[in-house]
């Protein structure tokens, strides 16, 4: 089946980002993100989820326990499960990836105040 976000399941999340499940299952998640500019998500970890994300356009700011990753089209990082992370926009450019959870990230997921 070819699957795009033309077609696959979209949602919305914090302020006016979008998603789409390329692949949904309880065992592995793709999904296709985008963050307009200025934009970010909440800290927050996973307790059995790992992640990788995998940047297709714009320039990504992404926060890992203590560390500060800037990211560019072509470039992934990997976040183990257990680690605070958030992912932030803070260019004028619309941040558009990829990101891959083994198994599914949702429901699984634990905000930090």
């Amino acid at each position: 089946m070819i699957i795009s976000t033309d077609t696959a399941e979209q949602y919305k999340w914090g302020a006016d980002c979008d998603g789409w499940h390329l692949l949904k299952s309880d065992q592995l998640s793709v999904i296709q993100e985008m963050m307009p500019p200025d934009t970010e998500e909440v800290l927050h970890y996973h307790a059995k989820a790992q992640q990788v994300f995998y940047i297709l356009d714009g320039v990504a700011t992404f926060r890992i326990k203590d560390e500060t990753y800037i990211l560019t089209k072509g470039k992934s990082i990997a976040v183990s499960p257990g680690a605070a992370h958030q992912i932030l926009n803070k260019s004028d450019e619309p941040l558009v990836f990829l990101v891959i959870s083994a198994p599914k990230s949702h429901g699984d997921r634990i905000n930090i105040d």
